[in-house]
Order: C-alpha cells, then sequence, then structure tokens
C-alpha cells in the first residue's frame, strides 16, 4: 500500500470558512498574511514556500515590514570589529542622507527605481565621490538585508552613480622633499623622509615602534597605525601588514635619531616617534605645530602629508619599479588604487617626454635662430 505524502506546514478550516496556512523554520511558526478561500489554495502557497526554502530563496516574510532605519541600526550593530572612523563615516552618512530621505520605508518597499531616484538626487546637490560613499552604505545595508533572509534580492542593482574625476594632487620633487626635511628640524626630519621614502600613512608612521625597525638588516616592519581620530590598531588592511628595505640613507637618519633619543633595541615597545613630552603623536598637534610651519617655510604650500606617499609612488613608477611591488611596498589592498596612481606618474613622464621634445627640436632652433641674429 502506497505511502501517504505528508504535506509541508499545515492548513486549517477558520470559523469564517476561509482557510489558513502556516509552517515552522528555523524554530519559527510563520503563518501565511492572508487566507485562502480553499485548502488546495493554501497548500499551493506552502508548496512554493517550500520550494523557496529548498532553492535558498525563502525571505523572512517579517522582513520586508522592516524600515529602513531599523535595518540601519541592525547593520551597524552587525559588526563590532569595524574601525572607529569607518563606523563614524558610516553613521554620518545614515543620519544626515539615507534616513532622512527613506528612512521610514519598509524594505519591501523599495525598487532599483527608488534607489536610482535617490542617487540622481544627491548628485544635484553634492559631490560625485560623496554621493558614492553614501551609496556604499546604502548597498551594504541591502546586502546585509539579503544574508538576513528579509529580502530576497538587494535593490540596489544596475545603479548608475556620478563620474568621480581623480583630482591631481601636487607632487615634490627629491629637492623639494629636502627643504622640506630642513624645514621641520633635524627631530623631525626623519617622519618626512619616512613618508617621501616608504611611502608610510602618517598614522603608520606615528604606529611605529622600536622593535619594528631593524637597522642592521635595513627593514621596517609595519603593524601597528595610531590613525588621527580613534584609537591605534592594525593597518587598514591585511595588505598593509607588510615588510619594507630601508634606503640606506634613511638606515643612517634613523641610527642618528636613536642615538639622540636614547632608544635601542631593550625598549622593544618604545615608540620611534613621540610628542616633546614623550607622549604618542597626536595628528592635530603635530600638523599645527610641526607640519604647517615648515610647509610655509619650505615654500611648497597646499601640500599634505599624504602627498609625500604620492611622491613615493610616483618616484617607484618613474624608477621603473613595476606596479606590483608599487602596490606590495604601498600596502594597497586593491591594485585599482595603485594603478590610478600609476596612471598619474605616467602622465607626469609623459608631460617630462614631450618637454624633453619640446628642447631638443624648438630650443636648438631658437638657438640657431639668435646664431643668425648675431
Amino acid at each position: 500500500m502506497a505511502t501517504r505524502r505528508r504535506h509541508f506546514g499545515s492548513v486549517r478550516r477558520l470559523p469564517s470558512g476561509r482557510y489558513q496556512a502556516s509552517y515552522w523554520h528555523l524554530a519559527m511558526r510563520l503563518v501565511a498574511d492572508d487566507t485562502f478561500t480553499t485548502k488546495g489554495e493554501a497548500q499551493a502557497w506552502l508548496s512554493t514556500v517550500e520550494t523557496d526554502i529548498q532553492r535558498g530563496a525563502w525571505v523572512d516574510p517579517a522582513g520586508g515590514k522592516i524600515t529602513i532605519a531599523d535595518l540601519a541600526a541592525r547593520w551597524l550593530e552587525s559588526d563590532p570589529s569595524k574601525r572607529s572612523n569607518t563606523k563614524v563615516r558610516d553613521e554620518m552618512a545614515i543620519r544626515l542622507h539615507i534616513v532622512p530621505a527613506m528612512g521610514t520605508c519598509e524594505l519591501g518597499q523599495v525598487t532599483p527605481r527608488q534607489v536610482q531616484g535617490l542617487i540622481n538626487t544627491w548628485a544635484l546637490q553634492r559631490a560625485p565621490g560623496s554621493v558614492r560613499r553614501d551609496y556604499a552604505v546604502l548597498r551594504a545595508m541591502f546586502g546585509y538585508a539579503v544574508e538576513s533572509d528579509w529580502l530576497v534580492r538587494s535593490p540596489c542593482r544596475r545603479i548608475k552613480l556620478p563620474a568621480v574625476e581623480l583630482p591631481t594632487r601636487p607632487q615634490l620633487s627629491p629637492d623639494e622633499v629636502a627643504d622640506l626635511a630642513d624645514a621641520v628640524g633635524i627631530r623631525e626630519a626623519p617622519i618626512i623622509w619616512i613618508g617621501a621614502l616608504l611611502g608610510l600613512r602618517w598614522g603608520e608612521v606615528a604606529g611605529l615602534r622600536v622593535g619594528d625597525v631593524d637597522l642592521l638588516r635595513g627593514t621596517v616592519r609595519v603593524a601597528e597605525q595610531r590613525p588621527a581620530h580613534g584609537p591605534p590598531g592594525p593597518p587598514k588592511s591585511r595588505a598593509g601588514l607588510r615588510a619594507l628595505t630601508l634606503p640606506s640613507g634613511l638606515v643612517d637618519l634613523l641610527a642618528a635619531h636613536y642615538a639622540a633619543k636614547g632608544l635601542s633595541a631593550v625598549k622593544h615597545d618604545s615608540l620611534v616617534f613621540t610628542s616633546h613630552d614623550g607622549s604618542p603623536l597626536n595628528y592635530a598637534n603635530w600638523r599645527n605645530r610641526v607640519w604647517l610651519p615648515a610647509v610655509k617655510r619650505a615654500g611648497v604650500n597646499s601640500i599634505g602629508f599624504h602627498d609625500l606617499r604620492r611622491t613615493n609612488a610616483t618616484q617607484l613608477v618613474l624608477s621603473g619599479v613595476d606596479v606590483k611591488t608599487v602596490q606590495t611596498r604601498l600596502g594597497h589592498a586593491d591594485p585599482r588604487v595603485t594603478l590610478a596612481v600609476y596612471a598619474q606618474a605616467v602622465s607626469h613622464a609623459d608631460q617630462d617626454a614631450a618637454g624633453r621634445l619640446d628642447e631638443r627640436f624648438f630650443g636648438s632652433r631658437t638657438d640657431r635662430a639668435r646664431r643668425r641674429s648675431g
């Protein structure tokens, strides 16, 4: 005798004569939002739910009713390991731009067209880079909703974003780096040279400890950063954890710095660079007290410390160093960032090549004209 197939879920007839369908999933009893005219319709609905569960397309019926504001709060709490700087930036995007625009909307109501409309509105009011950053937060929120089974798929798909033109930052020549190092004084000069020769971020320089620097082998290990805002911690990404070979000239500068400060391998955990009172460097104080006056004295106005890192990348490329090595030394997790730097450096080299041709052809013609007139 054939065994009767057991249906997924259960159906019961209500006093009204209509049918209610329910099922158990993830230790929860879930009831259909609507009732059905016939038992067959209720069972057909349950069969659809069962299929969705089996193919991984099931969503929590209550998920679509979660508001965007509630989703934002849950998403922010979902990653306790997020860096403080990143968390502050994400919270600001949510508080100032996402929640005011669509905070009361329910997840199930948001469509790609609505998201595109929001992006278009932002693009009329704000810079393309800001629009892209806030959209990245919105997209991550909806991605979290999909992972939590509150949505089948994200409405953040095939969204057209405003184009971002990367600004061309000023580049320092080797002589200008030397002028800037002289301008900050002998105590701070190694910081300038580390920025220009190793391409370390300011927070990575401020986080260097004696045990990270091996003057005998001529290497430095980047393992900690002290950002401008927030507590110290590891570099921005796994790629930021890196070991670099020191140019010999920089080894000599650091050896002199160690001698002046009384640093040695015994003081393994001591910070290499500190304030005058021995406390860790504070970016705002260092910028106002050391950097800005030095920039003015050296005559390289509009230069930020991060431009030393860009200068390092450009000089590496112009020296013929391959892109992969540049990426590794800079600690770029995304090679596209390195390629953007590479493109800027190649553009710089192209301009230099044009100048050399100009001098060779037109310069010589001018010289000939002068000789004839003389």
